[in-house]
């Protein structure tokens, strides 16, 4: 096998690994490789070669990485999880939440969470309520409309 062929067939692997483990990285190296690969063709010898795939990564990854980052990955579609996904969902009272005492249970999705009322006057249970806010493990929440 060439010298050319072995960097195109590491070029190729990594391009393929990518695919499995996403984050560019290893997009960055397969077009080292593939420079590499281009340069070896007309000049012979490991030197010049391995200085392409060097130059390759580096410019890959300086360049190519993170414009892709951006593109593929908007800062403003973050999604949200755990405890921060439950603001603007609804649920149901299931402990009366008092606005005095700040003591009060409801049901969002299944699962019981600790609440207190952004109103002045108690929600009883079984009332519809969305919940506006997430502090801790206490949800606020305000009589659905």
């Amino acid at each position: 096998m060439h010298e050319w062929q072995v960097w195109l067939v590491a070029a190729l692997l990594l391009f393929v690994a990518e695919m499995l483990a996403p984050g560019f990285w290893l997009l960055s190296v397969a077009v080292g490789c593939l420079a590499a690969g281009v340069v070896s063709l007309v000049v012979p010898g490991p030197i010049v070669p391995a200085l392409s795939f060097a130059a390759g990564t580096l410019l890959s990854l300086v360049g190519i990485r993170p414009f892709l980052l951006r593109r593929l990955h908007p800062s403003g579609s973050a999604i949200r999880t755990n405890v921060d996904a439950l603001a603007g969902k609804v649920g149901i009272v299931s402990e009366r939440v008092d606005p005095v005492t700040g003591k009060g249970r409801v049901l969002v999705e299944g699962e019981d969470w600790r609440a207190a009322s952004l109103m002045d006057a108690a929600l009883e249970p079984g009332t519809r309520v969305m919940v506006v806010r997430v502090e801790g493990a206490t949800l606020y929440v305000d009589k659905e409309m």
